[in-house]
């Protein structure tokens, strides 16, 4: 059962363990009770005025003790934590991989139906302009208290809204993130603060009818809205991002791969584009996808069809971005 060992944190235990965080070594967190044993967990902290809470999926190989990476899944917007993980499959990749996967929940006025403040997106907690930045990183320094995780690889990774939170992490708190793999998502930050060149990885498709690739909308969302909510577009996005990190203009581009006929990915391409060597030697890459839609690739396939498009296998999200998050590491202080 979730949270059988019953660690929800009130807001002066999270007070303690924080203090704890601050004063132990960069890098070197000691944690001050037992560590987590493998297994699926609910947490919770009081953050500015608000009981913010996360899901936390330990591997198997939390049973030595030892600093794993850790890896924050974001969910889209009108979602939860709980629906991520499942919908995205996440899971299944800690336990062969070994990196702790965290399902943080976002804010909203319906329970189980949240929003990220990613910039100009989305809902409630744009609107009420909600630090999520700083709940990540207080739950981040909450984490290293309460666990052995190595502080130099934690990455960050979510689709839609979610991944939006992704690049706002990249841009503002890059002293905790080691590298981000946003999900059918785009760029929704302003400034980019970034204190080292970030390795991205994107997954996007060229035709998702939720969030255009070239910019804006689909309908079904912009009927929602009274304003516009800043998709300048996926390329325009990760333009920034390249001028941002230093990498040369043009990608390298790997074979395209396609759906076999006969099976659920027929009409359905992945290509893979790679600017780099970067500074520091990062990279990013863009997954470009035709035919599929607003969907986490390897995921829960098709679901919502009509509202999100076609789901697709053709490429796994989590198999891609674990062997290029394990690239990665935050300079040594």
């Amino acid at each position: 059962m979730r949270g059988g060992i019953g660690w929800l944190a009130s807001a002066s235990i999270a007070l303690i363990l924080l203090s704890l965080v601050l004063l132990s070594p960069a890098g070197g967190d000691q944690p001050k009770w037992p560590p987590l044993e493998p297994g699926d967990y609910s947490f919770s902290l009081h953050y500015r005025g608000i009981d913010r809470t996360w899901l936390v999926h330990m591997p198997p190989q939390a049973a030595n003790h030892q600093p794993l990476p850790m890896v924050l899944n974001f969910h889209g917007a009108g979602s939860n934590g709980k629906q991520e993980e499942h919908y995205s499959r996440m899971d299944a990749a800690a336990d062969r991989d070994g990196f702790i996967a965290v399902y943080p929940n976002g804010t909203g006025r319906l329970a189980n139906h949240y929003t990220w403040n990613a910039g100009t997106c989305c809902g409630y907690a744009m609107f009420h302009q909600v630090d999520d930045v700083g709940f990540v990183k207080a739950l981040i320094d909450w984490m290293a208290a309460r666990t052995p995780i190595d502080r130099r690889r934690v990455y960050a990774t979510g689709i839609s809204n979610g991944g939006m939170m992704s690049y706002r992490l990249a841009a503002q708190a890059s002293d905790y993130i080691a590298a981000i793999a946003p999900v059918a998502a785009s760029m929704t930050t302003g400034k980019i603060s970034a204190g080292h060149p970030m390795p991205i990885m994107a997954f996007n498709s060229v035709d998702d009818p939720i969030l255009r690739y070239s910019g804006g909308y689909g309908r079904q969302v912009s009927s929602l809205f009274d304003r516009n909510l800043g998709n300048p577009g996926v390329e325009q996005g990760l333009a920034r991002w390249r001028e941002a990190d230093g990498c040369p203009d043009q990608a390298q581009i790997a074979p395209e791969i396609s759906g076999k006929d006969g099976s659920r990915n027929k009409g359905i391409t992945a290509t893979r584009y790679t600017w780099g060597p970067c500074r520091a030697d990062t990279e990013i890459v863009l997954w470009k996808f035709t035919g599929s839609g607003h969907v986490w690739p390897g995921g829960i396939q098709n679901r919502l069809v009509a509202f999100l498009g076609r789901g697709t296998d053709l490429i796994d999200a989590n198999e891609e971005m674990w062997k290029f998050f394990s690239r990665f590491a935050l300079p040594q202080n």
